[in-house]
């Protein structure tokens, strides 16, 4: 295998992108990030991990920590501090981050626009997640932490509409579009663990010495 390579995953969610993301990477013996990027980002970009989770692929809010609108409609400076730090410091934090870890060895990256980070470099295979809405929701719902199918729904639609223009404001591509990406996967079609040994085989050849 080659010495330095990487697989970008973008998801759906509910789509069981992380999970087949952290699947391949123990399939294949090689590192796997995630929320790990945020920790790190953070420290870079000197604010909270907290601030930065918030603010994690979202596109950016223009006038976010530079002003605010009192009650009488008039806008009221705010000094910059570590949580008024501009959208674009918090993008390139993490894009610096990403191309270091790539630097580092083989590795996955879900989110985060890894792909496009890692347009320049060589051996870096895309992938995109996704399936039915219907089993999206169901994914959702077994995680526990919402029990209503109808908040499920919405929050789902609401979190890829958050990714896409998260996504598609930094990069020259379209999230989701398979022309962005080397393989989509249908997640819904086989069990995580099947799926992420069918591609780590694709992987083992596409990146064999």
């Amino acid at each position: 295998m080659k010495e330095k390579y990487a697989i970008t995953i973008g998801r759906q969610f509910g789509s069981g992108g992380r999970e087949f993301g952290r699947t391949l990477a123990n399939e294949l013996g090689i590192a796997y990030y995630d929320k790990e990027l945020l920790t790190q980002a953070a420290k870079n970009a000197g604010m909270s991990q907290e601030f930065f989770e918030k603010n994690d692929e979202r596109s950016p809010s223009f006038l976010s920590g530079l002003f605010c609108f009192n009650m009488g409609g008039f806008p009221t400076f705010n000094y910059p501090t570590s949580n008024s730090i501009s959208d674009d410091t918090l993008y390139r934090s993490q894009s610096d981050i990403i191309r270091d870890l790539y630097d580092r060895g083989p590795c996955v990256i879900v989110g985060r626009t890894a792909d496009y980070v890692l347009r320049d470099r060589e051996n870096v295979f895309n992938i995109f997640v996704h399936a039915p809405e219907d089993e999206c929701v169901k994914r959702i719902l077994a995680r526990g932490e919402i029990t209503d199918p109808s908040k499920a729904r919405d929050k789902a639609r609401r979190t890829n509409r958050l990714r896409s223009s998260y996504y598609n404001f930094y990069t020259d591509k379209e999230w989701g579009d398979a022309a962005s990406y080397h393989i989509t996967i249908d997640s819904s079609l086989l069990p995580i663990s099947r799926a992420a040994k069918i591609i780590a085989d694709v992987i083992r050849e596409k990146f064999a010495n």
